[in-house]
């Protein structure tokens, strides 16, 4: 079997290599285990790879998204327990990602499909013989919540965020290069917040700022309307496809995004398959009214940002204290407002098809 980063593309490996100088060679095996594995085939964008708002410089999957929170966290605890709950945290994440959560109406949070995470872990036999081997009780690495690198509530800063803040901006919206993101993560240390809990945090005021001004870019795509409406669409697709007999909500976990989307393509119902070639062609547009004979949603969606942990001369601060340009930057994005009502020029309506969706 080769090393993991043997198969990664050239610029993803040097990322990676930044994120660890050590890599944990023992990883592999959990990587290439088939519920691993399955994430290959996920991408990290949530379903805009298909849209037509978005042109996505390349495809970036749930996988290596998974991989890079766990090398962050290896490199700052050298615990396999920490690392391996960040890399499963995951590994219950279905085709399209959040557009899923979307789907069961859970558009702030974005949780509503992490309950099934213990049950892979515990079913798994490959996960389960390797944990045995490693001394390593699956209690411990089922939910990446327990470990505040990996994972805490926004605005602090986690691996989890870290990841998909670097990796976004170099795979999707190209504000970052691997100089720049070396430079800002050699800054990174662990500190102790306010809580008296470990956090990840910068040493360098000036070099946090930097983060902030070019992360803030980021921020506002995430909530944008033509963000919000494809991912609704794309859930509205599939509940109508599930309803209608065309998908089942297993395949969500069994099939690739792109078998799913020739599904959708190619389905006998012309009215989703029209409307889903469509999608992928125009681009959302915004409204303060609700525009009529159109695909029209107005959503709220997960707040995504971060004001981190920097260490000052004789104290920790977050940085919205002692930077007034950065405080204006978190201000900015937590005052933003987005245009009540997106809309796609396509004719959906899914409360046409009246049977109800169930979990």
């Amino acid at each position: 079997m080769s090393n993991y980063l043997s198969t990664l593309n050239d610029e993803t490996q040097e990322y990676f290599k930044i994120l660890t100088a050590e890599y944990p060679l023992w990883l592999d095996d959990y990587i290439f285990t088939k519920e691993m594995q399955r994430l290959k085939y996920i991408g990290i964008s949530c379903g805009m790879d298909y849209a037509g708002s978005f042109k996505n410089a390349r495809f970036y999957s749930n996988l290596e998204h998974s991989v890079g929170s766990a090398l962050i966290v290896w490199n700052f605890t050298k615990s396999k327990e920490q690392t391996l709950a960040a890399l499963f945290h995951d590994i219950a994440c279905p085709a399209f990602k959040h557009c899923i959560d979307f789907l069961h109406g859970d558009h702030e949070n974005q949780e509503a499909t992490e309950y099934l995470t213990e049950e892979i872990i515990v079913n798994s036999k490959d996960i389960r013989n390797l944990l045995k081997r490693d001394n390593i009780n699956f209690e411990e690495v089922i939910d990446y919540k327990m470990y505040p690198i990996a994972d805490n509530e926004t605005p602090r800063l986690s691996s989890d965020r870290l990841e998909y803040t670097f990796s976004s901006g170099l795979n999707f919206f190209r504000v970052w290069d691997l100089d720049i993101i070396k430079k800002t993560y050699d800054d990174l240390t662990i500190l102790i917040n306010e809580d008296g809990i470990e956090e990840i945090g910068f040493k360098n005021l000036t070099i946090c700022e930097n983060y902030i001004d070019i992360a803030s870019t980021l921020w506002p795509k995430w909530i944008s309307t033509p963000d919000k409406v494809s991912m609704q669409f794309i859930a509205d697709i599939i509940k109508v496809m599930i309803n209608r007999n065309y998908l089942s909500l297993e395949d969500l976990y069994k099939l690739k995004e792109s078998e799913i989307v020739a599904k959708i393509l190619n389905c006998p119902d012309t009215k989703i398959s029209d409307a889903f070639k469509l999608f992928q062609e125009k681009e959302v547009s915004e409204s303060q009214i609700p525009v009529e004979n159109k695909y029209c949603v107005s959503i709220n969606s997960k707040t995504r940002y971060v004001n981190p942990l920097v260490k000052t001369n004789d104290n920790v601060k977050r940085i919205s204290e002692i930077s007034y340009e950065a405080k204006m930057k978190i201000d900015a994005y937590s005052n933003n407002k987005t245009t009540k009502y997106g809309y796609i020029d396509l004719c959906f309506n899914p409360n046409e098809y009246v049977k109800k969706y169930k979990k």
